[in-house]
């Protein structure tokens, strides 16, 4: 920009001198200073004095170092967008294969927006995938790992490590790209975790059908929860304060029950001791084959792929975790530290 400036005040200044000072035409004046600054060789408009040409040398040399300062600054500002660009893919591609055990949220909508806050709040890795740069740059600018790229081509999804992650939640507005996400999300990793948003009814069962392990629709899940709110106001609000949100005191965590890591396999809860040793709260057994119960007692016994869902603070879930997995199976949750 100043180089602009400073060129058109060179040829301001030439024309001026060969128009007042020459006595040329203004016509005459204006070209004769472009031919000087451009130094194409033609010779001379009218005939110059020894004064004359001793100002052609000076706007000569003024306009060479004019342009000369235009293209360098050009040439370094193609230059360094071009390596920032390179290393800022770089950058990105090495935070991507950094990744590992990490959610993946599809789309940054109005929900995606609520799952990251969620996820942050939970202190969990999570990549953000939107195809709209505007997205990606608010994304980053609320301080989300983002990439941009269409979440239902595989090759998106093997860039932000897909074979790697733990979950991925299809948070797009069309149900046809959820549902897309689904699959190709399945065949590239078969034991990932898939979230997917639908719009209707039958979007819901045809991402069932397609491998999703859940199944959300934001009209139904907000029909209930208002009718939650309206029937059982204080059961809502106790069951919100430990789902979500950072300032809770109560959570809510689930455990796998591994074989290969829990000495409790086998025994009943009574025998396992497990509230009086973390002071955590089992709150229910989930078989492996689905079954659900609720409030189990003490003569429920633990069997190997059961997930339990306890509550607690922070501290008495991450004493259940210990332990459930004193060697550190790498399939217990960690609960959030909420030091």
């Amino acid at each position: 920009m100043a180089g602009a400036i400073a060129l058109g005040g060179v040829f301001l200044i030439g024309t001026l001198w060969y128009w007042l000072v020459e006595g040329w035409a203004w016509e005459d004046a204006a070209y004769m200073t472009v031919i000087t600054l451009a130094t194409v060789g033609y010779g001379e408009t009218h005939p110059l004095g020894s004064r004359g040409r001793l100002f052609t040398i000076a706007l000569i040399l003024l306009g060479v170092v004019n342009i000369g300062y235009i293209v360098n600054r050009f040439t370094e500002a193609i230059i360094q967008g071009y390596f920032q660009e390179g290393i800022r893919l770089q950058q990105q591609r090495r935070l991507m294969e950094s990744l590992t055990e990490h959610y993946i949220i599809c789309g940054f909508s109005r929900t995606g927006r609520q799952i990251a806050k969620e996820f942050r709040a939970e202190d969990v890795p999570f990549v953000v995938i939107d195809s709209e740069m505007e997205s990606v740059q608010r994304a980053q600018t609320e301080g989300y790992t983002a990439f941009q790229g269409d979440a239902t081509l595989d090759d998106t999804l093997l860039k932000v490590g897909i074979e790697r992650a733990m979950c991925i939640v299809a948070a797009l507005p069309s149900d046809a790209e959820n549902l897309y996400i689904v699959l190709s999300a399945k065949t590239l990793n078969s034991a990932i975790r898939v979230i997917a948003r639908a719009s209707t009814e039958e979007a819901l069962q045809k991402l069932r059908r397609g491998g999703a392990d859940e199944v959300i629709s934001p009209y139904i899940t907000g029909g209930k929860r208002m009718a939650a709110a309206a029937l059982r106001p204080q059961v809502l609000d106790f069951v919100d304060g430990i789902l979500t949100g950072a300032d809770r005191q109560l959570y809510m965590e689930e455990f796998l029950l591994d074989p290969a890591f829990c000495p409790f396999v086998g025994q009943s809860l009574q025998k396992a001791r497990l509230r009086s040793q973390s002071g955590a709260l089992v709150l229910a057994i989930r078989r492996v084959d689905g079954t659900l119960i609720g409030g189990p007692t003490g003569d429920t016994v633990l069997m190997p792929g059961d997930r339990l869902i306890g509550m607690g603070t922070a501290e008495q879930l991450r004493s259940l975790n210990q332990i459930l997995g004193p060697i550190g199976s790498q399939k217990l949750r960690k609960p959030k530290n909420n030091n």
